[in-house]
């Protein structure tokens, strides 16, 4: 129990930097982490606001979606993350936004393209597009996961829905979330002055390569 009270008061605190960065308004979003060692994740629960979002307020769900401990109903996305890590067992998280310039490139139905360095490192690529899906079963979560397996990102925009992020754990999806963000909007920037350089492919290759093996502590 030790493992999963801390569990939810992390993914509770990480709900935090969710509006901390604006990725969210209203009731929008959800983080997600799973339970190491068991077939269980830890979700927001659904239609709660985020100032009264606690540990306490956070469910918990087997690998379909169904509670396992809370007293509120888990979020509507809760069959895309349960899919998700169900099937890319390396996820150790899940967040969703509606974050306003990586949301509009999900309406447009367009990659993000690599012309900046952070996209190579945190991407490895372009930030691909996933299928239109509607929420209420998992069928997000399986074009999320079919996107996913063919690209190094951690992001996939959902068409005409938003983007979703994982990571190893929550706080690295929350992190691949909000630079996602950052970079749609410097990208969209971009091209209203003119089109963007992409980056060459073994230039990308190299950046990534860095960022994810020898960047940081």
């Amino acid at each position: 129990m030790k493992v999963l009270d801390a569990l939810r008061h992390g993914v509770a605190e990480l709900h935090r930097e969710l509006t901390r960065y604006e990725l969210v308004i209203w009731t929008a979003g959800n983080v997600s982490a799973r339970v190491p060692g068991e077939d269980l994740m830890v979700i927001k629960p659904s239609g709660v606001s985020y100032d009264e979002l606690s540990p306490e307020t956070m469910v918990v769900t087997d690998l379909h979606g169904n509670l396992v401990h809370g007293d509120l109903a888990p979020s509507s996305d809760t069959a895309a993350h349960a899919y998700v890590y169900r099937h890319m067992p390396e996820v150790g998280g899940v967040v969703h936004t509606h974050s306003t310039y990586a949301t509009a490139w999900a309406a447009r139905g367009e990659p993000i393209p690599c012309v900046l360095t952070m996209i190579a490192d945190e991407f490895g690529g372009d930030i691909p597009v996933g299928p239109f899906a509607l929420i209420g079963d998992d069928s997000i979560g399986r074009g999320i996961v079919e996107t996913l397996r063919e690209s190094r990102s951690p992001a996939v925009l959902m068409r005409n829905h938003g983007p979703f992020t994982v990571g190893k754990d929550a706080r690295a999806a929350v992190k691949a979330a909000v630079m996602l963000e950052d970079v749609a909007r410097t990208v969209h920037i971009a091209q209203q002055l003119g089109k963007p350089d992409p980056i060459d492919p073994a230039h990308v290759d190299r950046l990534y390569a860095r960022y994810q093996n020898v960047y940081g502590q």
